[in-house]
């Protein structure tokens, strides 16, 4: 699986531009991981063309790390793209043509720490796929 991870703006505070950062590295370890920033929510749609589309969105659907892990595994060998809004979130249109809105806490949180909560996830799934003990259950 490639994963693009497409956010609009780069982190601004620390421990959020620290923590995107080791996760980055560490996914690439596992899978090609591209990470891009754009300025607006506009441009984001753009940057995830030919990819699976899979927008954070608190209102999107909920899964639990194994069923996020299982989800995947079902898009292997596709290119992937989660995009990442911000303080705004997502225009409606954009939420319309995901693939697929995805939530990752029923709370809405502050775009950074999505963010850095997205590549711990995509981390944490691809030690999984891997066999490795970072996850335990």
């Amino acid at each position: 699986m490639r994963l693009r991870v497409v956010a609009v703006g780069r982190p601004r505070l620390e421990y959020a531009r620290l923590g995107v950062e080791l996760y980055g590295e560490r996914i690439r370890r596992y899978a090609p991981l591209e990470l891009l920033f754009v300025r607006e929510a506009k441009e984001l749609w753009p940057k995830a063309e030919g990819h699976r589309k899979i927008v954070l969105d608190e209102r999107g659907r909920l899964f639990t790390t194994e069923g996020l892990y299982r989800f995947l595994l079902g898009l292997e060998g596709e290119r992937v793209a989660f995009l990442v809004g911000g303080a705004e979130g997502h225009p409606e249109a954009l939420r319309k043509e995901a693939d697929l809105l995805l939530a990752l806490s029923p709370l809405t949180l502050q775009h950074e720490l999505a963010l850095l909560v997205l590549l711990e996830q995509l981390y944490r799934i691809l030690t999984l796929r891997a066999g490795h003990p970072y996850h335990r259950p």
